[in-house]
């Protein structure tokens, strides 16, 4: 049994190192938006406990809803990924039946 990945020509190749750079670098954004996140929330709830209120919980919520939604755009939604991939072949295939003009 072959378990080889196939030979790409190099535009192929090309594109798909184009496509994984790309990938990397919005993981790598997440999880720097993540770790700046955690620090300085920490320091927010440090202060919130310090003066006696809890009033860190809404930045912490806040922030929270936006690094889940660029969560989603970066691990659920990217380019290349098997979610998006079924959602444009399912876009795609909607758009052949119906007879839309691609333009």
């Amino acid at each position: 049994m072959n378990t080889a990945a196939p030979r790409l020509s190099p535009v192929e190749e090309a594109r798909l190192d184009h496509l994984a750079q790309r990938r990397a670098k919005a993981k790598l954004g997440w999880y720097l938006h993540a770790a700046v996140y955690v620090v300085v929330n920490l320091g927010l709830i440090a202060l919130s406990v310090a003066s006696g209120r809890h009033w860190a919980i809404f930045p912490l919520l806040g922030w929270g809803l936006g690094l889940f939604f660029h969560g989603m755009a970066v691990w659920v939604f990217a380019p290349g990924n098997p979610v998006m991939g079924r959602m444009v072949a399912r876009e795609r295939a909607r758009l052949r039946t119906a007879g839309t003009d691609p333009r």
